[in-house]
């Protein structure tokens, strides 16, 4: 089916197909005052600092669920989520719908992080894989406008 091996049911009256379609996932670059907050999670190495990033829920739009992961996981107030981009991460099996917000509160840290640091947007590098192409086209959009 759809050009390639699927599993399926082996039963020939039930039809099912396991597509196997990557999970989508949502993505902030969380700015506030004049910086980004980035996390560490509890599975990550300890200096390895990343995107607040989460798995969208059945019935909400990705503006919803980007807004609802960066309050359970900072306790921030994120508001105006601007679309970066979209993009396959391949070794997770996943696409990630990656957004700009700006955030105001305290931060709480939710209990998948072990950790954050917020640095100047002038300090932010991205890395070479997952979010780190957001931050990336995100950097190089700021220098163009």
């Amino acid at each position: 089916m759809g050009g390639r091996d699927r599993l399926s049911c082996p039963d020939g009256s039930c039809r099912y197909v396991f597509w196997d379609n990557p999970t989508p996932v949502v993505a902030a670059i969380v700015e506030r005052d004049g910086e980004v907050v980035l996390v560490r999670n509890h599975g990550w190495p300890a200096k390895f600092f990343g995107l607040v990033a989460g798995f969208l829920e059945r019935d909400e739009s990705p503006e919803e669920g980007v807004l609802r992961e960066v309050r359970e996981e900072t306790g921030l107030e994120a508001h105006s989520p601007s679309l970066i981009g979209v993009y396959a991460f391949r070794e997770m099996h996943q696409v990630i719908l990656a957004f700009h917000v700006n955030a105001e509160g305290q931060i709480a840290l939710g209990e998948e992080l072990a950790g954050y640091k917020s640095i100047p947007i002038s300090k932010l590098r991205p890395w070479p894989m997952g979010t780190g192409f957001a931050v990336k086209d995100w950097l190089e959009a700021r220098v163009r406008d």
